[in-house]
């Protein structure tokens, strides 16, 4: 019978175990996405979720525990303060698994395990939306508005070519001025001598 055999040993004693769920559980507080092989990913699951929902509680009993789990004072106050609020009507499932392929050297298969609702992907997703809308409003103009920016664009194109010629002749009539300023300077020379 496997009564109370739950989880991955992962080829590691129990202690190294407690120690690398600790360390992933905190990286993953912190940066709130990491990269690792499947296997751990998935065992890091629980671990992460249980650790979110003691935040969630406040208690002095759930700090405590949670102490146990979470090292460092950054990842602790951001367990207790960001995460509690930011999954506060959210029962469980604060975590997303995605596989990414396998590792070069010994072809494990590797996966993100991320926070669900991150920072990041909440100023992504507003851009996004305020493309959308950008987009449905701008079907929405008359059609004398559309014509008219398209007559400014051809008015640009003329105007550079314009500016483009102007300075060619301004080189051109500046060349013309020196040689004659040479040609006088020359004849007055000239008529020095004789």
């Amino acid at each position: 019978m496997r009564h109370l055999k739950a989880g991955r040993k992962l080829g590691r004693t129990s202690a190294h175990r407690k120690a690398l769920f600790r360390n992933l559980v905190t990286a993953l507080i912190v940066k709130e996405r990491i990269r690792t092989t499947l296997a751990k990913a998935k065992e890091l699951r629980s671990h992460v979720e249980k650790t979110i929902t003691l935040g969630k509680k406040g208690t002095l009993h759930a700090r405590r525990r949670a102490l146990r789990v979470v090292h460092g004072k950054e990842a602790f106050l951001k367990l207790f303060d960001t995460l509690s609020d930011r999954y506060a009507n959210r029962n469980g499932g604060y975590t997303r698994i995605l596989h990414v392929g396998n590792r070069r050297g010994d072809d494990a298969p590797m996966a993100i395990i991320e926070l669900v609702d991150r920072e990041g992907e909440q100023a992504q997703a507003a851009p996004a939306k305020e493309k959308k809308g950008k987009k449905e409003s701008g079907g929405k103009k008359e059609t004398g508005e559309k014509k008219a920016p398209a007559a400014k664009k051809e008015d640009k194109d003329k105007a550079p070519a314009k500016k483009k010629a102007a300075p060619k002749e301004d080189k051109a009539k500046e060349g013309e001025k020196k040689t004659a300023a040479k040609k006088s300077t020359s004849s007055k020379k000239k008529s020095d001598d004789k």
